[in-house]
C-alpha cells in the first residue's frame, strides 16, 4: 500500500468541472489581477469567518506582514509569539526591525501558554501573534483579555486553523487582525500561494489594502510604503470553488482524525482538542520516540510522515542574536523531538487509516 500524504490530485479531481470552467473564465477575461473573482471571493470569505471585512493577498506570510505593518509595528518594539511555529511567524516580526518575544506552548495543544504571556509584556511590547497551530485556535478570549489590559493589539496566525472555532467564534474573526494561508497543503488551499488577512476595524481595513497595492491611496498616489501583495484572480477564482464545499471537508477531516484517535489512544500521545475549541486537523500529530526509526520504517511500508517542526525557533541559526539556547523552552523543544505528523486529508480511506495505526503500533512495541 502507498498513502499520499495530503492527497492534492484528488482535491482537485473531485470538482475538476468546476475548477476548470472557473480556471477558464478568468483566462477568457484576461483579467488575471484583481479580477471579478477575487472581488467575489473576499465577499465570500466575510460571510464564511463572519469578519466585517476580508482582504485577500499573496500568501500567509504576506497576510502577517501586511497585519504587523497595519498596526505600525517598527524597529524597537517587542512582539510576542511561540517559538513552536513555521518560521513564518517570527520573521515577519523581525524583518520590520522588531523582536520577536518567545513564550512556550502548552505541553497538550501545543499553542502558546497563556499564563506565560503576561510575564513577558514590557513598555516595548506592541502586540501579541498567537499561532492557531494544528487546525485548533489558541485560547483567544484570554489572549484578547490581556492585550485589552495592556492596550496591545493581537494578530491570530490561522494559517493553519481557516474554518476552526473557539467559543463559538471562527478563526481570523477573534482578535485586532486574523490571517491565514491559502498554501495548497492547508485544509482550504489554491493552486499556488495564497492568503487573507482579517479585520473589523474599518480603518485598520482601508490601510492594509492601500498597504497590499504599495500603499496607494489612489492610482500612483502613495500614502504608506508597502508591498506587491495582490493575490492573482486565478487563485481566488480556484478558491472560490473549494469555498463551496470546505465545510463538508471540515467534517470529514473530523472523522479522519477521529478514527485516528480511537485507534492510537493508549499506544501514543494523540492530539487534544479543548471542549471550547474545534479543529479543522491541518496536521494529524502524535508525539513518538525514536521518530527517526519510526519515520524510516514507515516510509519503507508506503506511508509518508512530515515534522511540524524539527527545530524550534529560538534554536534557529537565524535569531541566534536572541541569544537563546537550548532548555529555554523546555516544552517547545521536547515536543519538536517528538511531534510526527500523519497523512491527513478528506479523502484517506479507512483502510489505509488502519493500515497506519497498526503499523505504527507495531513500530512502537518493536522500538
Amino acid at each position: 500500500m502507498k498513502i499520499d500524504f495530503a492527497n492534492l490530485n484528488l482535491s482537485y479531481l473531485e470538482h475538476k468541472t468546476k475548477i476548470d470552467d472557473a480556471i477558464a473564465s478568468v483566462i477568457s477575461s484576461s483579467s488575471f489581477i484583481m479580477g471579478k473573482p477575487v472581488i467575489e471571493l473576499e465577499e465570500k470569505l466575510k460571510d464564511f469567518t463572519g469578519a466585517k471585512h476580508a482582504i485577500t493577498c499573496s500568501n500567509g506570510t504576506d497576510a502577517l506582514l501586511l497585519a504587523l505593518m497595519a498596526i505600525g509595528i517598527k524597529a524597537g518594539d517587542e512582539v510576542i509569539t511561540t517559538p513552536f511555529t513555521f518560521i513564518a511567524t517570527g520573521e515577519t516580526i523581525a524583518f520590520l526591525g522588531a523582536t520577536p518575544v518567545f513564550v512556550d506552548i502548552n505541553e497538550h495543544t501545543y499553542n502558546i501558554d497563556v499564563t506565560d504571556i503576561e510575564s513577558k509584556i514590557t513598555s516595548k511590547t506592541k502586540a501579541i501573534i498567537p499561532v492557531s497551530l494544528f487546525g485548533q485556535m489558541a485560547q483567544m478570549d484570554t489572549i484578547n483579555a490581556l492585550a485589552k489590559k495592556y492596550s496591545l493589539d493581537v494578530i491570530e496566525d490561522g494559517a493553519q486553523s481557516f474554518g476552526a472555532t473557539h467559543l463559538g467564534v471562527k478563526s481570523c474573526a477573534n482578535s485586532t487582525i486574523g490571517t491565514t494561508s491559502f498554501f495548497p497543503a492547508k485544509p482550504l488551499g489554491c493552486f499556488g500561494d495564497g492568503g487573507a488577512v482579517f479585520t473589523n476595524d474599518d480603518e485598520l481595513a482601508s490601510k492594509i489594502k492601500s498597504l497590499r497595492l504599495h500603499g496607494q491611496s489612489k492610482r500612483y498616489h502613495h500614502k504608506y510604503i508597502g508591498m506587491g501583495g495582490r493575490l492573482d484572480t486565478i487563485q481566488a477564482a480556484v478558491l472560490g470553488v473549494k469555498l463551496r464545499h470546505y465545510e463538508n471537508d471540515i467534517e470529514r477531516r473530523q472523522e479522519v482524525a477521529k478514527k485516528y484517535s480511537n485507534l492510537l489512544e493508549g499506544h501514543f500521545k494523540t492530539p487534544v482538542i479543548l471542549e471550547e475549541c474545534s479543529s479543522v486537523w491541518a496536521q494529524y500529530s502524535i508525539r513518538v520516540r525514536n521518530r527517526d526509526k519510526i519515520q524510516s520504517s514507515l516510509k519503507d511500508k508506503g506511508i509518508p510522515t512530515t515534522v511540524h517542526y524539527p527545530i524550534p525557533l529560538h534554536l534557529q541559526e537565524c535569531f541566534i542574536y536572541l541569544g537563546h539556547k537550548k532548555g529555554d523552552f523546555p516544552i517547545s523543544e521536547l515536543v519538536a523531538n517528538e511531534i510526527l505528523s500523519l497523512p491527513m486529508n478528506p479523502y484517506i480511506k479507512d483502510s489505509e487509516i488502519a493500515y497506519v495505526c497498526n503499523e505504527l503500533i507495531l513500530l512502537g512495541q518493536e522500538l
